[in-house]
């Protein structure tokens, strides 16, 4: 169970990163041609910078949160092998 929660907001970050990609590549499409859909290139582009901006925040949690479990692991090991020691 240790680590999920970094796998998690991994997987979410990369979900985003994917968004953001579908979002930028719509822009250059012309889906400004198909009828109810928003048109506007620049809301695209605005959308995608927002995703990518999103996932690289969680993708930050996601290296913070591993870090800190691996030193909260690191120093329970080390207090496990100060005890057995005489």
């Amino acid at each position: 169970m240790s680590g999920s929660m970094g796998r998690n907001l991994y997987i979410l970050a990369a979900s985003m990163g994917i968004l953001a990609l579908i979002s930028f590549a719509l822009s250059f499409t012309n889906v400004a041609q198909v009828p109810g859909s928003p048109g506007d290139v620049r809301l695209w582009r605005t959308t995608s910078i927002a995703l990518v901006l999103i996932g690289l925040v969680i993708a930050l949690a996601g290296v913070l949160s591993q870090l800190f479990e691996q030193a909260e692991r690191r120093a329970t090991e080390e207090r496990r092998h100060r005890r057995r020691r005489p």
